[in-house]
């Protein structure tokens, strides 16, 4: 079972920024699609960005693009969510997925269907 771990939520200003990082217990860390995704009360689970294995390959939802940035470090075992921008309709509990298939598809769609998921990190954006 791996073991998958957020942090850096908080409360931040609409405009600020917050750095989500994320750590798998996985010695195959940098074989596997990795994904942020958040939920805010009374919607669906949806997909914020996932990148590939190697992190050649990057998805963002079209609310997010060009102010979060997803990027990995492999040989620490971490992903991370850079949010610049940030905005009060962010606010969610967000959560890291880590692939449970090596050099799966870095898509959002595919990885939320057969992630091992973290307990989520709250991040709540005041107006």
């Amino acid at each position: 079972q791996v073991q998958v771990v957020e942090a850096g939520g908080g409360l931040v200003q609409a405009g600020g920024s917050l750095r989500l990082s994320c750590t798998a217990s996985t010695s195959t860390f940098g074989a596997i699609a990795m994904g942020w995704f958040r939920q805010a009360p009374g919607k669906e689970r949806e997909g914020v960005s996932c990148i590939s294995a190697g992190g050649s390959s990057t998805y963002y939802a079209d609310s997010v693009r060009g102010r979060f940035t997803i990027s990995r470090d492999n040989a620490k075992n971490t992903l991370y969510l850079q949010m610049n921008s940030l905005k009060p309709e962010d606010t969610a509990m967000y959560y890291c997925a880590a692939d449970r298939v090596r050099y799966g598809s870095a898509a959002c769609a595919v990885l939320r269907g057969r992630a091992y998921w973290g307990q989520g990190t709250q991040v709540t954006v005041s107006s």
